[in-house]
């Protein structure tokens, strides 16, 4: 299985120096995608659902991870002006996953302005392909093929297509949206009374998502246990801070936070 989010400047993942209009505090949480710490990243905030889809393929989460990535450039404009970015993202990913039973799932992420624009998901296996999902979530335009011709036209209903959602006289989905489909599950579960708790599988999704990006920040192999019992505390004393305050993660003289460097900070993301 292998995912793809290729896309430009979203949310805050880039953001430039505090210009000291706000406290150290504020400044991150207003722009939370730039720092670890807050959010895990671009990488956490936008790349968990894509793993998360493939995971969901698989019913299984794997049990390592080794990574890629870098820092080609971090330039913003603002106000026409080039500036530089301080977050601490990487600007691109590539993660493959290990399951217990050997299967790989591949992760890649980009944040960059000017290349291939891409949100998509997609299997290939010994008999055939499918697409898990495809132009962002809605509609996924799942689809499968009885062999490796993935045709990127969903319109289209070529002779290796096995099975796609059906779609309305005007070529609309009916695959129905996934995100009112979860609330009326909830909703249904708490007016009924049945067993509705998904904090496992909501815990073992973000472990994942968060071996991947520290196996690409430090340049080591990573196990799901390892992150799941890691020691580094990202936002220590945490309940005592306050919005005119210093924050966990401060910037150096220069106005810069640190970053991963991999094969050099090996324990820790920064």
């Amino acid at each position: 299985m292998r995912s793809y989010r290729m896309q430009g400047r979203i949310g805050s993942c880039f953001t430039p120096k505090n210009d000291g209009s706000q406290s150290e505090l504020e400044f991150q949480i207003r722009n939370f995608h730039s720092f670890l710490w807050l959010s895990g990243g671009a990488f956490s905030d936008f790349f968990i659902h894509g793993i998360d889809e493939m995971c969901m393929m698989k019913n299984a989460f794997p049990v390592k991870a080794h990574a890629v990535g870098g820092r080609h450039y971090k330039m913003l404009d603002v106000g026409g002006k080039q500036v530089e970015a301080v977050d601490q993202n990487f600007d691109s990913y590539g993660v493959e996953y290990t399951f217990a039973d050997g299967a790989k799932m591949i992760y890649d992420g980009r944040n960059m302005a000017g290349c291939k624009q891409e949100f998509a998901a997609y299997a290939h296996g010994t008999k055939g392909s499918a697409v898990i999902s495809s132009s962002s979530h809605v509609p996924a335009r799942s689809r499968i093929y009885s062999d490796q011709n993935i045709d990127l036209n969903w319109r289209g209903k070529p002779d290796n297509l096995v099975w796609s959602f059906p779609t309305g006289p005007r070529g609309e989905s009916l695959e129905g949206n996934p995100y009112d489909i979860e609330w009326e599950v909830l909703i249904d579960a708490i007016r009924n009374d049945k067993v509705h708790n998904e904090v496992e599988r909501g815990v073992a999704a973000s472990v994942t998502t968060s071996m991947g990006r520290m196996a690409a920040h430090t340049g080591q192999e990573i196990t799901y246990d390892q992150m799941l019992n890691s020691d580094h505390v990202m936002a220590p004393n945490v309940e005592s801070l306050s919005m005119d305050g210093d924050s966990p993660l401060m910037p150096d003289e220069n106005g810069r936070y640190p970053i991963p460097e991999p094969g050099i900070k090996k324990e820790r993301e920064y």
